[in-house]
């Protein structure tokens, strides 16, 4: 021991041997910690993925499947905005929101809004809606309630059912996800090919949510 340290009372090298193992041991428990905290992210991301790709192959069952899981809602609606109709979808959103207002005195500002930015003749984002379908809900702005906007959404949610649903089911934004390019090559390659295909369509799911 040094002559420094032996001019200290008993009591102090006794904390500071306290002090160095406490030390260690937090350390200690912090690496464990950090090492639990990653592996339980990894499991989560992995049971994600696992369960993002089931669900991929019930989008192909039915257009409320796609639209009803938050995945499949983002990459129908990257799709649509690549063709320049998202307008239906974001219709369809809207749609859903509204009937969730809890407040009466909500409904008529709600509803007033969504109407002149879907279905006024001036509307910004306007959707193709048949003449007597337009006046019904027109109709309806007068004494608006929760089912106001519920025939012209069923219309806009066959239209995209019998159109666009059918092409987003031959488009790579779904085809990408449900069956990625080089499934037919090698293991390794197979692998690298089907991650990066996730990576990528995750990001333009993600974008576009």
């Amino acid at each position: 021991m040094c002559k420094g340290l032996a001019a200290l009372p008993a009591t102090c090298l006794k904390s500071a041997k306290d002090m160095k193992h406490r030390l260690g041991f937090l350390l200690q428990k912090s690496d464990s910690c950090d090492y639990s905290s990653s592996q339980g992210k990894k499991e989560k991301v992995s049971s994600s993925q696992r369960l993002s790709q089931e669900e991929v192959r019930k989008w192909a069952d039915s257009l409320e499947n796609l639209i009803h899981h938050d995945r499949g809602l983002a990459a129908f609606r990257a799709f649509l905005k690549s063709e320049y109709s998202e307008e239906n979808i974001e219709f369809w959103v809207s749609c859903e929101e509204y009937k969730k207002t809890k407040s009466p005195a909500k409904l008529s500002p709600k509803a007033r809004k969504i109407y002149d930015e879907f279905i006024s003749v001036q509307a910004t984002k306007e959707v193709n809606l048949d003449s007597c379908t337009r006046e019904k809900t027109s109709h309806n702005m007068l004494e608006p309630t929760l089912s106001c906007f519920d025939e012209a959404q069923r219309k806009i949610f066959t239209l995209m059912e019998k159109d666009s649903y059918r092409r987003f089911l031959k488009s790579p934004y779904y085809l990408d996800l449900v069956s990625p390019p080089g499934a037919g090559c090698g293991p390794e390659n197979c692998k690298r090919n089907h991650t990066h295909t996730l990576d990528c369509n995750s990001n333009i799911i993600s974008q576009c949510a």
